[in-house]
C-alpha cells in the first residue's frame, strides 16, 4: 500500500474484515462447542489471510434460543464460550496480530429471560414497565395488529401476567425492546460503554431497521405477489409499521456520538427487508450517523449476475454525504455462496473468480469463516438441525445450519481438528477435504489465492478505496473501473460458462492479477483479469 494514500484514512475505510461465527470456529475444551479460548488459538490463521479486523457473533450469556442473538446479559460472556477474562485475552491476542476486533450488538431485541423483560412483565406501574412493547388486546381477544414475525406465525404473543400481549418481530423469546423510551437508549448505549472500556474497535449492530415500531400500531398493508414462494406470513405483508422507524437515525446519532468519543471506532448496521437500500442510506449519511451499512445485495442471491454487483455498486457513489459500504458474498444467515451460485463441477474455479471480484469492490469487504477454504453449503438432516427457523418451516426453508459446521482445520482428524469427537454439527465430508492443513501445502490452494487478493487489493489504492469511474455489463462480461491516486485499474470478468473474446482494446495494460486462465485476449469461464491502465 502506498503510504500516502492511507494515512489520511481511518483503517477502517476499505477494510477486509473475517466473520467468525464462535460456536462452529474452534472448541478448545472438547464439549463440541466452539470458544473464545478456540478462536485465540487459531488467530494466527486469520491474521495471516491479510485481514484487517475480525467480527465476532455473538458470545455473551444467552439461552441459545436463537444460538446468542436472544442475549440474556449483555454485559457477560455464556458459559459454554469462556468468560470475560477469555474475552479479554482474545482481545490482547488480535491487537498483538494487529487485527481489530468488532462485535456483534443486538438492540432490537433480548431475551425473555434477561432481567429487564422479567421486570417489565412482573409489574405495569413498574420502573421498567415500558422498556419492552406491550399493548392490550383488541376487544375480540385477538392482537394489537396484524404484524408478522420473521420466524414465522404473529409478532405478538400473550402474557397471562400483565394481561397484555408483547412484541417480537422473531421468535416469541425475543421480546422487542421499546428504543421510543429514552431509558432504554440510555441503557444499550451502557452496554457499548462496557465493551469499548473492554477494548473492541467496533460493533456490527443486528437488526437494526426493527430497532422501533409505530406507535399507533396500525396494521402493514398487504405485498404485492413477486411470483416468489411465500414461505413465511411474514412474506405477505409490506413491513411498513414493525419496522424502518423514521426516528432510527435519531437514536443512531446518539450510537455516534458515544464511539467518536472512543478513537477509530467503526459501526457497521445490517439492515436487511425490502426498503434497505433507503434505510442505509438513512443509516450512514454524513458524520453523525454510522460508518457503513450492509445489506443483502449478495447473500440470497441465486446467481451473481454482472448487472447485480454493478446496480449494487451504484447505490454507494462517491459523493459527499453519502455513506460507505460494507459486502458480504456469505454470512452465518446465508447459504454457501458457492452452493447458490455455481454446478459442483465449476466450484473451483468459480472460488477463485468470487473472491477476486469481492477484492475488487469499493466499500469494506466481509469473509465469512471458512470463505477462504471454498465451503460449501452441508445438507443436515432434520433430526440434527438445530436452527429454529429452519425446523419451523421444514422443508420449504434452507436451513441456515449448512453454513454454520465447524471449520476444518485438519483433513485427517477425526473432528477434522475442530478440537471435539462430537462437535454440535457435522463438519460435512466434502468439506473435510478443504482443510486449512490441506490448503497451507498447496501453493496452488484457494487460501493461498485469497492471501494473493487481499493483498492485491491492499497494494492498489484504487482497489482499497477508489472511486468506481465505469461499471457495466455486457451479457456475462463484467467491466469495472476504479481510480485513486492517479492509479486506475481495471476488472474483466466473465461470469459465465462460456469463454469470451476480448475486443482489441479491452485487455490492454498490465495484469496486475488473474484467475482462471484469463489474459488480454480472451477471458475463459468463471475468469477474470485485473489490469493497470
Amino acid at each position: 500500500m502506498h503510504a500516502s494514500s492511507t494515512d489520511a484514512l481511518p483503517w477502517w475505510k476499505g477494510a477486509a474484515i473475517y466473520q467468525i461465527y464462535p460456536r462452529s470456529f474452534m472448541d478448545a475444551n472438547g464439549d463440541g462447542i466452539g470458544d473464545l479460548p478456540g478462536i485465540t488459538s487459531r488467530l494466527d490463521h486469520v491474521a495471516e489471510l491479510g485481514v484487517d479486523a475480525i467480527w465476532l457473533s455473538p458470545f455473551f450469556r444467552s439461552p441459545m434460543k436463537d444460538f446468542g442473538y436472544d442475549v440474556a446479559d449483555y454485559r457477560d460472556v455464556d458459559p459454554i464460550f469462556g468468560t470475560l477474562a477469555d474475552f479479554d485475552a482474545l482481545v490482547v491476542r488480535a491487537h498483538e496480530l494487529d487485527l481489530k476486533v468488532l462485535i456483534d450488538q443486538v438492540y432490537s431485541h433480548s431475551s425473555d429471560q434477561h432481567d429487564w423483560f422479567i421486570a417489565s412483565r412482573a409489574d405495569r406501574a413498574g420502573p421498567k414497565s415500558d422498556w419492552y412493547v406491550w399493548a392490550d388486546a383488541k376487544p375480540d381477544g385477538s392482537p394489537p395488529s396484524n404484524w408478522q414475525s420473521v420466524f414465522g406465525g404473529p409478532a405478538w404473543t400473550w402474557d397471562a401476567r400483565r394481561g397484555q400481549y408483547y412484541l417480537h418481530n422473531f421468535l416469541s423469546s425475543q421480546p422487542q425492546l421499546n428504543l421510543h423510551n429514552p431509558q432504554v437508549q440510555d441503557a444499550v448505549l451502557d452496554v457499548m460503554r462496557f465493551w469499548l472500556d473492554r477494548g473492541v474497535d467496533g460493533f456490527r449492530i443486528d437488526a437494526l431497521n426493527f430497532a422501533m415500531h409505530d406507535l399507533q400500531l396500525r396494521d402493514n398493508p398487504p405485498a404485492p405477489a413477486t411470483g416468489k414462494p411465500r414461505t413465511r406470513p411474514f412474506d405477505f405483508q409490506r413491513k411498513i409499521y414493525n419496522q424502518s422507524h423514521p426516528d432510527i437515525p435519531s437514536f443512531i446519532e446518539r450510537i455516534r456520538a458515544l464511539t467518536d468519543s472512543y478513537e477509530a471506532i467503526f459501526t457497521v448496521a445490517e439492515v436487511g427487508g425490502d426498503d434497505a437500500e433507503r434505510e442505509m442510506k438513512a443509516f450512514t449519511q454524513g458524520e453523525t450517523h454510522l460508518n457503513s451499512a450492509y445489506g443483502f445485495n449478495f447473500l440470497y442471491a441465486d446467481k451473481l449476475k454482472p448487472e447485480t454487483l454493478c446496480s449494487a455498486l451504484a447505490e454507494w457513489p462517491d459523493e459527499p454525504g453519502v455513506g460507505w459500504p460494507s459486502w458480504a458474498f456469505e454470512n452465518h444467515d446465508a447459504p454457501r455462496a458457492l452452493s447458490r451460485w455455481c454446478e459442483a463441477g465449476d466450484q473451483a474455479a468459480y472460488a477463485r473468480l468470487k473472491l477476486l471480484l469481492l477484492a475488487c469492490l469499493r466499500g469494506n469487504i466481509i469473509l465469512y469463516q471458512g470463505e477462504e477454504l471454498g465451503l460449501t453449503q452441508v445438507d443436515i438432516p432434520f433430526e440434527q438441525l438445530h436452527d429454529p427457523e429452519a425446523i419451523a418451516n421444514w422443508p420449504l426453508t434452507l436451513s441456515r445450519d449448512g453454513a454454520r459446521t465447524p471449520m476444518p482445520w485438519q483433513a485427517e482428524a477425526g473432528d477434522a481438528g475442530f478440537g471435539s469427537s462430537e462437535p454440535w454439527l457435522p463438519v460435512g465430508e466434502e468439506n473435510r477435504v478443504r482443510a486449512v492443513d490441506v490448503q497451507q501445502r498447496d501453493d496452488g490452494s484457494l487460501l493461498q489465492h485469497t492471501r494473493a487478493m487481499l493483498a492485491l487489493r491492499r497494494a492498489h489504492p484504487a482497489l482499497h478505496h477508489g472511486r468506481v469511474t465505469a461499471c457495466r455489463a455486457e451479457g456475462n462480461l463484467l467491466w469495472l473501473e476504479r481510480e485513486a491516486e492517479g492509479e486506475t485499474v481495471r476488472l474483466l470478468a466473465n461470469l459465465g460458462g462460456s469463454t469470451l473474446a476480448l475486443a482489441e482494446n479491452a485487455g490492454r495494460g498490465t495484469i496486475i492479477a488473474s484467475v482462471n486462465d484469463a489474459d488480454s485476449f480472451a477471458l475463459p469461464p468463471f475468469s477474470a483479469i485485473v489490469i493497470s491502465l
